[in-house]
């Protein structure tokens, strides 16, 4: 990438090699992405730990159909989020969703496919494409780590997310590469962790 865009390889130059987070494929991941939306990783990551220690260990469909929903939001999950992980493990046990199939699309249809769960946006859909799939040219659509380091390197306070997603365009078919640089760069320079 450095070769491809000065910036990036000067980021490079200063954080050096991001690490890659490649995440597990399947209902575990998605419902860490899901708790991630919109609240701080460290939160999310709370919770999730909470969930998993609560069905003892493994965090599968029935497992987590097997809480009562009162149990759910007892560790930590809003309403939301409650309903939307619910009504996925239902659809993945009934067979009305299917995430290894997801895996065999390409990366459009797969975010598509992802993006017509309820709960799952943009965002949850591109990041699990990304860290859970191993794509190399997807972008996480609305990252706010993404638009700051972005920001950041162009001399701003962030970029607006449409302009993000034009700016990404010049670095197909590794967008993922880019992002995984700007992550690292959010990281290094807030003390945060990257998805």
């Amino acid at each position: 990438m450095a070769d491809r865009d000065a910036r990036l390889g000067e980021l490079l130059s200063r954080n050096g090699l991001p690490p890659l987070r490649l995440r597990p494929e399947g209902f575990a991941t998605l419902v860490h992405l899901i708790l991630q939306q919109q609240v701080s990783r460290a939160s999310a990551q709370a919770v999730f730990d909470r969930l998993v220690a609560a069905v003892g260990g493994r965090l599968d469909e029935p497992a987590l159909l097997a809480m009562a929903p009162a149990e759910l939001r007892r560790v930590g999950l809003s309403g939301q989020k409650t309903d939307f992980v619910r009504t996925l493990a239902a659809n993945l046990l009934a067979g009305e969703f299917d995430l290894l199939a997801i895996a065999e699309l390409d990366d459009d249809d797969a975010m598509s496919a992802l993006v017509g769960q309820r709960g799952i946006g943009p965002w949850t859909a591109s990041v699990y494409v990304l860290v859970a799939l191993g794509r190399p040219d997807v972008w996480a659509v609305g990252d706010r780590a993404l638009l700051v380091s972005m920001g950041r390197m162009l001399g701003r306070p962030a970029v607006p997310d449409d302009e993000a997603t034009r700016i990404a365009q010049q670095w197909r078919p590794w967008r993922a590469v880019a992002a995984r640089i700007l992550w690292h760069d959010y990281a290094v320079v807030s003390g945060n962790v990257a998805p």
